[in-house]
């Protein structure tokens, strides 16, 4: 079964940093199927899911949207199965709901993030 868990959110003052985490289950993250790639999106009640970044199951490069880019950093454990999102410089519009996600939408429950002061 294909299950992704999410962890680490939390509150943070601007400026701050928050690790997020991403458990995955019955697969794993060193794939030459691109369908196993993995994302992270963000859901505010503003926006709809928007997409953050993502990493390549076959080699691990990153991509990052214009707006993460230089502050987030996302890498991964192939040994533990994890994911984690290293966000740095947090800004006030960077609070929403954390979804790490595959390419064919499997989806963890999210964790919360709330920047503010």
């Amino acid at each position: 079964e294909v299950r992704l868990v999410e962890s680490g959110g939390g509150l943070v003052q601007p400026g701050g940093s928050l690790r997020l985490s991403c458990a995955v289950f019955g697969f794993t993250l060193l794939n030459d199927d691109m369908k196993w790639d993995i994302k992270w999106v963000r859901q505010t009640p503003a926006k709809a899911r928007e997409w953050l970044c993502s990493i390549d199951a076959s080699d691990g490069t990153t991509y990052y949207d214009s707006s993460v880019k230089g502050r987030f950093t996302l890498s991964r454990d192939i040994a533990k199965n994890m994911v984690y999102l290293q966000m740095n410089n947090l800004k006030t519009e960077d609070s929403g709901i954390y979804y790490c996600a595959t390419a064919q939408e499997h989806r963890g429950p999210g964790t919360r993030v709330t920047v503010s002061s």
